[in-house]
């Protein structure tokens, strides 16, 4: 896999954005069939800085009710693989740079 099809989207919480900038750790979406090695060299090489550590976790789907005119419109929303990297010392990412 390249590094594009493994990083879907950064996550932007305020508990992520908390935890860059007093932890230096950056909360991704990545594909759910990627492990921890290939997420760390696609963060290496997509934002060229260097990774500590890789935590993930897979997040269920859950069940979403819409109330409408027309009745009540049931779905859910699809389960996804969250990735939280730590940088090394002094290294950080702009996620805010093509905004």
């Amino acid at each position: 896999m390249k590094a594009i099809d493994i990083l879907i989207k950064p996550l932007v919480t305020e508990k992520s954005n908390q935890q860059a900038e007093k932890l230096n750790r950056y909360t991704f979406q990545v594909n759910r069939k990627a492990n921890k090695l290939q997420i760390k060299k696609a963060v290496e090489e997509f934002y060229g800085v260097t990774v500590k550590e890789v935590n993930t976790s897979i997040i269920p789907g859950k069940r979403r009710n819409r109330y409408t005119i027309s009745g009540v419109i049931s779905g859910k929303k699809p389960a996804y693989k969250k990735a939280v990297v730590t940088l090394a010392e002094g290294e950080s990412i702009d996620l805010y740079a093509n905004v």
